[in-house]
């Protein structure tokens, strides 16, 4: 099947999350590495809004989606007590991978930025290896992503913006 991109934000789904005291570091700010926890939770509960999870029991095995590749831009430090709007886009959905966009606002104000890359595997006997989607779930991914297969794919983005 061909990979479906997304380049709009209007498909985002948003996640609400409170910046704890644990979360920061001596200075007050959010730690970095809480960021992509922050992610990860965003992911799950937009996983949970599809009536999934990133565990699917399948028979025998499991499918779930190992991390290839994640990335974040900071703008703005987070404080403690900073209620963070995070926007989850699907930017794409590969054959066995799907990427995702998570923007974080606080207050209309972007900032972060991060990305993270997803490859759909299943799981038995405590191993682990790299599968097609199944349809099922590529189907609510693509629904999620708010384009049509064919659509042609946008112009290539680094995390600061368009490459030339």
């Amino acid at each position: 099947m061909p990979p479906v991109l997304n380049a709009n934000m209007a498909d985002a789904y948003l996640y609400h999350r409170a910046v704890q005291f644990s979360d920061t570091d001596m200075a007050g700010v959010l730690h970095f590495s809480n960021y992509y926890r922050y992610m990860e939770e965003a992911e799950h509960a937009f996983w949970r809004s599809l009536g999934e999870s990133v565990v699917v029991k399948n028979g025998d095995h499991a499918v779930s989606w190992p991390r290839v590749a994640t990335g974040c831009e900071y703008f703005a430090p987070a404080r403690f007590e900073d209620v963070l709007d995070l926007a989850l886009t699907v930017s794409h959905v590969g054959n066995r991978s799907v990427s995702y966009e998570i923007e974080f606002r606080r207050g209309g104000e972007r900032i972060a930025i991060g990305r993270t890359t997803a490859v759909c595997c299943t799981m038995s006997g405590g191993n682990f290896g790299p599968t097609e989607i199944p349809p099922s779930l590529r189907e609510k991914l693509v629904s999620a992503a708010g384009v049509p297969e064919d659509s042609p794919p946008p112009a290539t983005e680094s995390l600061t913006g368009p490459s030339q």
